[in-house]
Parts: C-alpha cells; sequence; structure tokens
C-alpha cells in the first residue's frame, strides 16, 4: 500500500500502492494530511456557478446547476464568501505542501481573481497565469457577451527565499518543437472516450493534467487534488510514476475516479 501521509485515521475510498482517494470534506480531511507532506497540488475548486441558468451542451440547452458542492449555503451568497471559503482550502494546501512544492489552481472568471488574491494573502508568490484556450467551447445562448472559450491557471510557490521550485523547462521546451512554451495552451475539451467511466461537469481534459504534471513533478512523488471529481489528475499522475492523493465530497464522482484509476493500474 501507498505510504500514509495523514496524521489522523481517514477512511480510505481506494488504497493502492500508487494513489489513495477519501470520501469527505476538504476543509476536514486537508487537517489531517502531515506538514509539508505533498510535492504538488493540483486544485479546480468549486466556481459557484449553480444558479440556476442556462447554458449549451451537446446542442441542447441544460441548466448549470453542477450540484450542491457548486453553491455556497443560503446565507452565503457575497464575494466575502467566496473569497473566505477560497482563504481557508489554500491556507490549508499551503500547510501539506513540501517547501518545494508548487499548486496549480484552475478557474473562470466567477472565482480566478478571488484566488489570485487569496494565493498571495496566504503567502504564495505566482509563477505563471496560464490561460487554456479551448477550441471547441459552447456558444453563447445570451448573445450579449463574448463567447467564453478561455479559463485560467495560476501556478504558485511558497513565498518563501528557500523555495526553490522544480520545473522541467527542458520536457516543455521538447513538446513544443524545440521552442520555449508560452503561458497559453490551446486544446479540446474533455475527449468522450475520456468519460466512459461516468462524467463529470467541469472535467478536466487528459493533456491538459499530462503538461502540469510533466511540467512540475518528478517520478515517484506525491500529487495531490483536494477537489479531485473524475480523477483526471490522478489517471495521469499515476501513469507517469507519481503517486497521487485524491479528496471528494461525492462518492458519485468519486466511484468515478476509483474506476479510472484502477484500470490504469491494471
Amino acid at each position: 500500500m501507498m505510504e500514509n501521509l495523514f496524521t489522523k485515521k481517514v477512511p480510505l475510498y481506494l488504497d493502492t500502492e500508487e494513489s489513495q482517494l477519501v470520501l469527505g470534506d476538504s476543509f476536514k480531511v486537508l487537517t489531517k494530511l502531515k506538514p509539508e507532506s505533498v510535492d504538488m497540488i493540483f486544485a479546480d475548486p468549486p466556481y459557484f456557478l449553480s444558479n440556476d441558468g442556462i447554458t449549451c451542451q451537446g446542442g441542447k440547452m441544460v441548466s448549470v446547476n453542477k450540484g450542491s458542492w457548486d453553491k455556497l449555503g443560503e446565507s452565503e451568497t457575497g464575494v466575502e464568501e467566496k473569497h473566505r471559503f477560497n482563504r481557508k482550502w489554500i491556507r490549508l494546501c499551503r500547510k501539506a505542501l513540501k517547501l518545494n512544492g508548487t499548486i496549480w489552481i484552475s478557474g473562470t472568471l466567477h472565482n480566478i481573481y478571488s484566488i489570485g488574491m487569496a494565493l498571495e494573502q496566504e503567502g504564495f508568490k505566482i509563477i505563471n497565469n496560464i490561460t487554456w484556450q479551448k477550441t471547441n467551447p459552447p456558444p453563447n445562448l445570451a448573445c450579449r457577451c463574448f463567447t467564453h472559450s478561455t479559463e485560467t491557471i495560476l501556478w504558485a510557490k511558497k513565498d518563501e527565499k528557500k523555495s526553490r521550485h522544480f520545473f522541467n523547462y527542458e520536457k516543455m521546451k521538447e513538446e513544443n518543437g524545440g521552442k520555449q512554451m508560452k503561458d497559453v495552451w490551446t486544446g479540446t475539451l474533455t475527449k468522450p472516450s475520456e468519460k466512459t467511466e461516468g462524467k463529470h461537469p467541469t472535467q478536466k481534459p487528459e493533456y491538459l493534467l499530462e503538461r502540469i504534471v510533466l511540467a512540475s513533478t518528478e517520478e515517484g512523488q506525491v500529487v495531490l487534488d483536494p477537489f479531485c471529481g473524475s480523477g483526471t489528475t490522478g489517471v495521469e499522475a499515476v501513469r507517469l510514476g507519481r503517486k497521487f492523493i485524491g479528496i471528494d465530497v461525492s462518492e458519485e464522482y468519486l466511484q468515478i475516479s476509483k474506476r479510472r484509476l484502477e484500470k490504469i493500474s491494471e
């Protein structure tokens, strides 16, 4: 089994040599991780978009509501509440991250500015602002603004003098045809072939996580995803020889993660 990095017992939904899945509230589970025990964190936190609106998916009008995990409480609808939420989980992630570790956080205009501020407030220094440009975004049904076709991914390290983050510069240059890789990454939305074990409304494509894992970790290191959803981070971490810890509050999505991780380990 994988090394236990928790200071207190947690119910493991999956426990193999390469990965661990934990079903539970990320805030509570993160407090039980050993300080400075993980090498890299990728987080795709709630965007708080579940407001009963509509969007387009597969040519059909569908609700934007993703689930209770994407909503704040009835009394928690303001900017301050969202920002407190972001500062809290980022603070807990910082404690779990090694001195030379880094964190990647994906978001849209709905939450990424709060996240950028929260990172700096909680002792991080932003390394890069990655723009992920989607080649096939859903159309804008309202026709009252430009079509939303990008997401931002912030890459940050601990803002400490002794912090020396890892960046696989040569590998990224090689992947970019021998030229320095820029901070705009272009590609499609998640392929249907990556959703055969079940669907998640904000599932990231595997090529995106492959690049992130290769760019900022080395083989054998530990990758953490505190909102792991359908497990794409884990799939790429394990496939590339890293260890993985995933946390999610939804058993439905953790089942998808479990099936995908078991499949990659076969």
